[in-house]
């Protein structure tokens, strides 16, 4: 019987809790999860999206993207607003709480990308983004 080979999406899984373990504590001090802080950092670097594309770059399946969206909406630090011309087209951006949220936080997510670099390496840390970026254009 073949040995079977490792896993790649299980490996991947286990590096995203390696790296999150460096960021949830500030997300947990500044209240916020994981995915909404997704959509605040997709927001500040591309500006106003479309909630369909917003839900597509942060990776969070529509249904709870609505969820999401309601909370962040809710504390004030996103808006919606449908289209002129279209009512089915929601239009996502920032509030300038949601800005200054993203500032705040800012320092102390840095702060945790030098710690993930003083044990993993600048130059490791490129080839491996470089890597996983190539391996997202894979098709089925």
């Amino acid at each position: 019987m073949s040995k079977p080979r490792p896993s790649l999406t299980l490996t991947l899984l286990q590096a995203r809790e390696a790296a999150m373990a460096f960021f949830r504590p500030s997300l947990n001090e500044h209240g916020l999860t994981e995915q909404q802080w997704r959509v605040i950092r997709i927001l500040r670097q591309q500006g106003e999206l479309e909630s369909h594309q917003l839900a597509e770059q942060a990776c969070i399946l529509k249904p709870s993207m609505t969820g999401v969206l309601a909370r962040l909406e809710r504390d004030g630090l996103v808006r919606r607003k449908k289209s002129s011309t279209d009512q089915r087209r929601v239009f996502v951006g920032l509030t300038e709480q949601g800005q200054q949220c993203f500032i705040a936080m800012s320092e102390d997510m840095e702060r945790n990308y030098q710690r993930i670099l003083e044990q993993f390496g600048d130059e490791k840390l490129q080839a491996l983004l470089g890597l996983l970026n190539e391996l997202k254009n894979v098709k089925p």
